[in-house]
C-alpha cells in the first residue's frame, strides 16, 4: 500500500476529472457538486499522512521510484546516469505544504459555486491545477519537479483568462510572460545540471554538488555555479513574487475569479517560497550564503513597498494584492537570515498567509456576489444589515496585521526574531512596514463596515455553506497561533538539517 499512496494522492483529482467529463456541460449542480468531491479524496490522504506523523510512522516509508526515462546507453559504467525515475517523497516540510494544498483545494471548490459558466471546464482544470500543485510538493527529482510546474502554469493561465473580471485576458497574459520568464530559466538551470552531473535527483545533487568526492563528466566551476544558483533564486522570486517582479501578481489577484486567487494566494504563490527553501539550501548552501545579505534587503523592501502600495489603493482586491507582495517579503527576508528563528518564521508565514489570504479572497467573493463591485469608496456601513460578515473581515483583518492569539502574529514575530539577530539596523528600518500594514488594513476594513453608506439596496449577510471555509480557516490560524508547535514539529528535522548544511 505505501508504494501506491504518493501517487494515488497526487493523481486523485482525476477520478473527479473523469465524473466531471462524463458529464453534460448543462448539468451546473451535479458538476459542482462533482468538483468539490474530486478534492476530498486529497484531503482524506493527506490528513491520513498527519495521522501517520503523529503516530511516529516515518513519511520516508511512503517514498516511490519508478524507472521512467533512460537517455542514451551509459548502463556499462553507471545505470543511474542520464535516468530520470518517477519518484516521490514525502517529508515534514513538504507535508506542509500538501496539507494547504488539500484544504484549501477543497474550500475554494465550495467557492467556485459561484462560477456562472463554463462549468465542466472551469472543473476539469480547476482539478488538474490541483494535480500539478500536490505534485510540485512530492516530486524528488528536478525534471519531475519541473514538469508539474508547468501544469499548474498552464492549468492557471486558462482559469484566469476564462474565467475572471473585464481585463482577464490581460492579466493572463501578464502571468504567461512572467512566468514564462521563469519557467524558461528554471528550465536552463535543471538542463545544465542534468548535463553536467547526469542526474536530476535532488539527494544526488545535494551529495554531489556540497560532498564533491564524485568524478563528473562534465565538472562545474564555482562561477557556473553561483551563475545557476542566481537564475534558480530569480526564477523562484517572480513565482513568489518579490519587489520587482511582482506586477504580473497584481493583476491577477485583480483580474481572476476569487475561487482562483484563492489557490493562487494561498497555495501558487508559496510554490516559490518552497523552491527557494528546497532547492536554495538543499543543492546551493555554500551560494545561498553568499547571497543572504541581498535576500534579507530584497525582502525588506518588497515587504515596505507592498504595504505602502496597499495603503493608498481603493479596491480592496488591490489592497489584498499588496499585502501579498509585502508578505512575501517577510518570507524572503525570514529565508535570508539562515537562522532557526528566520527560517521557522519563513515557514510560518507560507502557512498562515496562505490561509488567512484564502479567507480575505474568499469575503471577497462573498461582497461581489451581493454587491458587485469591491471599491471602498462603493461600500461602506456593512456591520449595519451584514454583521457577521463585517465581524469576520475584521477579524481577518486583525490576523493579516499580526494579532497576538493569530498565526501572523507568531510568524511574523519569528521571521523579525531571527532578522534582529543577523541584521539590526535593518530590522529596525523593516518594523516601519508592521505599521503601514496595520494602517492600511484597519483603513479597509472600518471604511467598508463602518463608513459612510453610499448605497440604498439590502445585503444579504453570510448564510449555509458560506460557513465552511470561514470556520475551517479560522481554526487553522487560530490554531497555529495559540499551539505553533503542531506545525513547527513538523517542519523542525527538516530545517536543522538544512542550518547543519550550512554550518549553522
Amino acid at each position: 500500500m505505501n508504494d501506491y499512496l504518493l501517487p494515488l494522492l497526487v493523481f486523485s483529482p482525476v477520478i473527479g476529472m473523469i465524473m466531471i467529463w462524463l458529464m453534460p456541460k448543462t448539468e451546473e449542480k451535479t458538476l459542482k457538486q462533482f468538483g468539490w468531491i474530486g478534492t476530498l479524496m486529497p484531503l482524506l490522504i493527506s490528513l491520513f499522512l498527519y495521522q501517520q506523523w503523529l503516530t511516529d510512522v516515518s513519511l520516508s516509508s511512503y517514498q516511490i521510484k519508478w524507472n521512467w526515462i533512460q537517455f542514451g546507453n551509459l548502463a556499462m559504467y553507471d545505470d543511474t546516469l542520464y535516468t530520470v525515475d518517477f519518484e516521490l517523497s514525502l517529508d515534514g516540510f513538504s507535508l506542509v505544504f500538501i496539507l494547504l494544498t488539500t484544504v484549501l483545494s477543497m474550500l475554494a471548490a465550495l467557492a467556485s459555486f459561484y462560477i456562472k459558466t463554463e462549468w465542466k471546464g472551469y472543473f476539469l482544470l480547476f482539478l488538474l491545477l490541483e494535480v500539478g500543485m500536490l505534485g510540485v510538493f512530492m516530486a524528488d527529482n528536478l525534471l519531475l519537479f519541473f514538469l508539474f510546474f508547468e501544469v499548474t502554469f498552464v492549468s492557471l493561465f486558462f482559469l484566469i483568462g476564462r474565467w475572471g473580471y473585464l481585463n482577464k485576458e490581460k492579466a493572463a497574459y501578464h502571468f504567461l510572460v512572467y512566468n514564462g520568464i521563469g519557467s524558461v530559466l528554471l528550465l536552463f538551470v535543471i538542463a545544465t545540471l542534468f548535463v553536467r552531473v547526469g542526474t536530476t535527483n535532488i539527494d544526488a545533487l545535494t551529495h554531489i554538488l556540497n560532498v564533491g568526492d564524485v568524478a563528473l563528466l562534465a565538472p562545474i566551476s564555482p562561477f557556473l555555479t553561483d551563475v545557476l544558483c542566481i537564475l534558480l533564486f530569480i526564477a523562484f522570486a517572480i513565482k513568489l513574487p518579490v519587489f520587482p517582479f511582482h506586477s504580473w501578481m497584481v493583476r491577477v489577484h485583480r483580474e481572476a475569479a476569487p475561487p482562483v486567487v484563492m489557490l493562487h494566494a494561498g497555495v501558487l504563490l508559496k510554490i516559490g517560497a518552497y523552491g527557494m527553501i528546497r532547492f536554495g539550501l538543499g543543492i546551493f548552501p555554500e551560494q545561498v550564503e553568499k547571497l543572504a545579505l541581498l535576500f534579507m534587503i530584497v525582502g525588506v523592501i518588497s515587504f515596505l513597498y507592498g504595504a505602502f502600495l496597499a495603503l493608498v489603493q481603493t479596491d480592496l482586491k488591490l489592497v489584498w494584492a499588496y499585502s501579498s507582495v509585502s508578505h512575501m517579503g517577510i518570507v524572503l527576508f525570514g529565508f535570508g537570515t539562515l537562522n532557526d528563528a528566520g527560517l521557522q518564521g519563513a515557514v510560518f508565514q507560507v502557512v498562515s498567509h496562505g490561509a488567512i489570504a484564502a479567507l480575505l479572497f474568499f469575503l471577497i467573493a462573498l461582497l461581489y456576489e451581493r454587491t458587485g463591485t469591491t471599491e471602498l469608496n462603493e461600500l461602506g456601513g456593512l456591520a449595519a444589515h451584514m454583521p457577521i460578515f463585517s465581524g469576520v473581515l475584521l477579524t481577518a483583518g486583525l490576523a493579516a496585521l499580526g494579532l497576538p492569539g493569530m498565526s501572523g502574529f507568531i510568524s511574523e514575530f519569528m521571521a523579525f526574531l531571527g532578522l534582529f539577530k543577523e541584521q539590526m539596523l535593518l530590522a529596525i528600518v523593516a518594523v516601519i512596514g508592521l505599521i503601514l500594514t496595520a494602517a492600511y488594513t484597519l483603513r479597509a476594513v472600518l471604511k467598508i463596515t463602518f463608513g459612510k453608506k453610499t448605497y440604498s439596496v439590502t445585503w444579504w449577510d453570510v448564510q449555509g455553506i458560506e460557513y465552511v471555509p470561514i470556520i475551517i480557516l479560522f481554526t487553522v490560524i487560530v490554531a497555529i497561533g495559540v499551539y505553533p508547535m503542531w506545525l513547527g514539529q513538523l517542519v523542525q528535522e527538516d530545517i536543522t538539517t538544512w542550518l547543519l548544511r550550512i554550518g549553522g
